[in-house]
């Protein structure tokens, strides 16, 4: 399965909770490229640049780098892609190597959601610095305030959550996301939920979807 939508639509969250409910392997482009940049790796060092300046990292980077997870993922064939094909390019080379591993995506959703939405969730989520745990000052917001519930370390905001970032990763998104939502339209695998809507209901639509499928 490939979810698709903007920064902050969502899909990292219903891709945790399909993970923990129905036992799909969760495949995140951006917990792979932060895991890069943490680790310092050669890609790692590519992609900072990119990520910072709120700019997407080139096709070719992430497509090797997420073709080389897949791979090694393969012996679990139930898997979520989250962030990733995010071209019609990378799409068609996904297709294409997929098939050499004798797999194919079976469904697509586009989390269709409103730029305030958007706006709202990111500018409020914070991390911890140490393990990662994520938080939200409205929505999920820790017991006390900067501090991680779990391992007492920190909260940050993302260089890439304020305002000014947020609208431009947007527009670089948008201008690039109709002829993909067209390409797999075109596949007849492609669905669409409101990603404005809270967790919980996101996560019934997601659930009627695949019971359909």
């Amino acid at each position: 399965m490939v979810l698709l939508g903007p920064p902050g639509a969502g899909k990292g969250t219903q891709a945790v909770m399909l993970a923990e409910k129905k036992n799909f392997l969760h495949l995140s482009t951006g917990d792979i490229l932060r895991e890069n940049v943490k680790r310092n790796t050669d890609i790692g060092k590519k992609v900072k640049v990119f990520m910072e300046k709120g700019e997407l990292v080139p096709d070719d980077i992430v497509i090797e780098m997420m073709l080389d997870t897949i791979k090694n993922a393969k012996a679990k064939k139930d898997f979520i892609l989250d962030g990733f094909p995010r071209t019609v390019y990378q799409a068609k080379k996904l297709d294409a190597e997929l098939n050499k591993l004798k797999l194919a995506i079976d469904m697509v959703v586009y989390f269709k959601t409103g730029i305030e939405t958007v706006i709202l969730r990111l500018t409020g989520r914070r991390l911890c610095s140490k393990c990662g745990a994520n938080y939200h000052i409205v929505n999920m917001p820790p017991k006390k305030q900067g501090v991680c519930d779990k391992c007492g370390s920190e909260l940050y905001q993302r260089k890439d959550d304020s305002e000014e970032t947020i609208k431009k990763r947007l527009e670089v998104y948008n201008s690039q996301t109709k002829e993909l939502i067209d390409y797999y339209k075109a596949q007849g695998i492609l669905e669409e939920v409101s990603g404005d809507l809270e967790a919980g209901a996101v996560y019934s639509e997601l659930t009627k979807i695949l019971n359909t499928r």
